[in-house]
């Protein structure tokens, strides 16, 4: 066999970072215009619709599925008897393809890696390093598979050491509405049982890049105790009503994974990872013949859908008062125009400082809206690059100084509010609105202009302005404190009634 070649490996891994940027996998395209038409819940619907018709618009103009582009993570399986014409290890390949693929000018995708992650989190700017495990196998092939993970679906991760008597699906059931909608659902849910800590985090990890086969499953019958975990938490983990974006209906997951391994007498580990609505990951493998070569998936396998704004109502941003967002209720569609501000962790944590110090604001937020997102960099003739929400609880505990102190009334975001943030909205007449996780390239087509404002040393994460034009939220927390993301799951658990509802 020829050697794999070190320059043929390093852009093989950038060609495949940047092909996953772009293009969802077939399979889950298929799984999820099935649940679009299955939904019967107009909110979720209207999601899933924003989710595929973003994947499309990706997929048409090469750019970001979403705005966080991941920590990079490769599976590198290497067969014993494969030969290399390489200087440099494997980990060393995989960090120098996706540095190539991160700071690619025709496409740059967002750098989130920090390093000294508990003290001064600096970005290394090319999302290195890469999270690397290789496992050595029969043959002369080296196999890959890259994959791109979100923090909104990383953070969710759950763990624990369950008793050899405990019940995995109970384990599972009562984890889910913890994890809210911040891992972007409709997805994938994957867990590992058995061996020691580690090897069930890892299982659950690998089989996560499987098609989604679901509906196979369920034609032919469970052969194993994995198989028939799956199709059981498929119907009772969807029977939640949690539904698309936490909005509450018929589809939470598209499929489950479980995968085990023999375990010590007295424990039962178990892992459980969501993969969120941007699933990215491809797989290829090099036998010295040249780089790897991926396929483009066909447009036809995309639904050809619009949006719905009729039942909509326009925002002017530019005038809004506390007044006219106390007309607003959970679950009103809105369409934003005008100025919205920008700003997430680091530059509400540097805002709370500076409020704390008595220094002034650089930024003046009465009767503003603030947007958290972190955009990836524009590129040709874009005021922004993909530009979908972040994760809006991240920015709870300073929800109460923000709307105290600075005049703020507003905010967007994605997924849920905790109570904190909740009661603060209430308590400062202010609102909440969620943009569609997962649509992010959608999102940014409203954003017409963006200008610096602020905090220029964080970079993604300082203050800018957008100028908007129909931005398209829903109304998730309003001024009385209603949150659709309570009474949308649910009203559709209940409807579904497959699992009693549960009443704290």
């Amino acid at each position: 066999m020829p050697a794999i070649k070190q320059e043929d490996f390093i852009q093989s891994v950038a060609d495949a970072f940047q092909f996953i940027s772009y293009y969802h996998p077939a399979d889950f395209i298929a799984a999820l215009t099935e649940a679009y038409r299955a939904e019967q819940s107009p909110a979720a619907k209207d999601a899933m619709a924003q989710i595929l018709i973003n994947s499309r618009m990706a997929a048409e103009g090469h750019r970001p599925i979403c705005q966080d582009t991941g920590i990079c993570i490769a599976f590198i399986r290497i067969g014993m008897d494969a030969h290399w014409d390489a200087a440099m290890t494997v980990a060393e390949m995989v960090n120098e393809g996706v540095r190539r693929a991160y700071t690619n000018p025709e496409n740059p995708l967002r750098g989130s890696m920090l390093t000294d992650p508990d003290g001064k989190r600096i970005n290394t700017k090319d999302n290195t390093p890469a999270v690397t495990h290789i496992e050595m196998v029969a043959g002369d092939k080296v196999e890959v598979i890259v994959a791109a993970k979100g923090g909104g679906s990383e953070n969710k991760s759950k763990f624990a050491m369950l008793l050899p008597s405990d019940n995995v699906v109970d384990w599972v059931l009562n984890q889910l509405p913890t994890m809210g909608a911040d891992w972007c659902p409709p997805g994938m849910l994957s867990i590992g049982i058995g061996g020691s800590p580690e090897k069930a985090m890892l299982m659950a990890k690998w089989a996560m890049m499987e098609p989604f086969d679901l509906h196979q499953l369920q034609a032919r019958g469970a052969k194993n105790r994995a198989e028939e975990l799956r199709l059981e938490l498929f119907e009772k983990v969807n029977a939640l009503g949690i539904g698309a974006q936490g909005l509450g209906g018929l589809s939470t997951v598209l499929d489950v994974k479980v995968t085990d391994y023999p375990t010590h007498a007295a424990s039962k580990p178990i892992a459980l990872l969501p993969n969120c609505a941007a699933t990215r990951h491809a797989h290829f493998t090099l036998d010295g013949s040249g780089p790897a070569t991926l396929d483009p998936p066909s447009l036809d396998l995309w639904p050809r859908l619009e949006l719905d704004f009729s039942l909509s109502r326009r925002v002017d941003l530019d005038t809004l008062t506390r007044d006219e967002t106390a007309t607003w209720k959970a679950g009103d569609r809105l369409l934003l125009s005008g100025k919205l501000l920008t700003g997430r962790d680091a530059a509400h944590k540097r805002i709370a400082e500076m409020m704390a110090k008595g220094e002034p604001l650089p930024v003046d937020f009465t009767n503003r809206f603030i947007y958290y997102v972190g955009p990836v960099n524009a590129v040709r003739d874009e005021a922004v690059g993909p530009a979908g929400p972040t994760t809006a609880s991240r920015m709870d505990k300073f929800t109460d100084g923000m709307l105290a102190k600075t005049g703020l009334i507003g905010m967007v975001g994605k997924s849920e509010r905790g109570p904190i943030a909740i009661e603060a909205i209430k308590k400062h007449r202010g609102v909440y609105c969620i943009a569609v996780g997962g649509a992010a390239y959608l999102v940014s087509k409203a954003i017409k202009k963006s200008r610096l404002l602020a905090f220029e040393d964080l970079g993604m994460e300082a203050i800018y302005e957008f100028d908007v034009v129909d931005m398209p939220v829903t109304v998730a927390v309003d001024q009385t404190g209603d949150s659709v993301h309570k009474s949308g799951p649910a009203e559709w658990r209940s409807r579904i009634g497959k699992i009693p509802v549960v009443t704290s």
